[in-house]
């Protein structure tokens, strides 16, 4: 509920924008998704990625210069298998991530007389998770609610929340095909206020402590190192489970549709290919 109510105060902000607005585009987004975590430590890996899609409106405020309302659903996984600084943990996750965000999106170079640009965006949004991961048998578990490292009853640690802000940023390339429709493709980077992205954070508890508060099934949703061949028994309490020092993060790389949903008011007439890009500094 909290989240829908955030996603509607973007929308009646983008509204009552919209009374106004003669330079609207709507967008419609798709491409790989991939998050960076205690489950996945490299940089911009896509060793594991999943898909992203989404949709948007685009009003522009000049010609370069654009605010732009997005939504996005998208898929994020990791794996001990994959992480070969802790391949024994034996942990694995996947979370699916809706995210609403309003960015400031800055062209290098005008589209009505070029036909193409870089681009910068930047902005802050709101998305919602829960990681999982599935059974053999078609299950599915829901790692929160098991308070894998006691959070809510250990040491002060509080349950995570299921809903958080987002810090959107990046780069792209925009290409005008015509007046009232453009190609992009771009790259952002959506920094996050939680490390529970993946479940993965603190240390370990003590294994009788986390059966009596969430049953005999909770310490081998914590850790599976000892489902591997020779694999050691769950650790003691206190053993490092993942680094609270790192927030998780994901990205995503998408390729775009903008169209123009109107065309009122005086514009310049853009011929395609009229002008290329330069490198030759813009003027602002």
């Amino acid at each position: 509920m909290q989240y829908l109510k955030k996603t509607i105060l973007f929308a009646v902000f983008f509204c009552g924008l919209n009374a106004s607005a003669q330079h609207l585009f709507f967008t419609a987004h798709y491409g790989a998704s991939g998050y960076r975590g205690d489950l996945q430590e490299t940089p911009f890996s896509f060793l594991q990625a999943r898909i992203v899609y989404g949709v948007g409106i685009k009003y522009e405020l000049t010609s370069r210069i654009f605010i732009n309302l997005l939504y996005h659903q998208a898929k994020v996984s990791g794996n001990d298998k994959y992480n070969p600084f802790n391949r024994k943990r034996n942990l694995q996750f996947q979370s699916e991530i809706s995210e609403v965000a309003l960015y400031g999106e800055y062209n290098l170079f005008d589209l009505y007389e070029y036909n193409a640009t870089p681009f910068l965006f930047g902005g802050f949004g709101y998305f919602k998770y829960n990681p999982y991961y599935d059974l053999s048998n078609g299950g599915r578990i829901y790692l929160s609610e098991f308070d894998t490292e006691g959070q809510g009853f250990y040491d002060k640690r509080k349950k995570y929340e299921l809903t958080e802000y987002t810090i959107p940023f990046g780069v792209g390339m925009n290409y005008a095909i015509s007046k009232n429709i453009r190609f992009s493709a771009s790259i952002g980077l959506h920094l996050t206020n939680t490390d529970y992205l993946d479940d993965v954070s603190t240390t370990y508890i003590d294994k009788a402590l986390l059966i009596a508060k969430k049953g005999e099934n909770a310490p081998k949703i914590a850790y599976k190192g000892d489902q591997l061949p020779n694999g050691p028994d769950y650790p003691v309490a206190g053993t490092p489970r993942g680094n609270p020092n790192n927030k998780d993060s994901y990205y995503f790389a998408t390729i775009a549709i903008v169209k123009r949903l109107q065309a009122k008011g005086k514009r310049k007439e853009f011929v395609p290919g009229r002008k290329p890009a330069s490198v030759d500094c813009p003027n602002l």
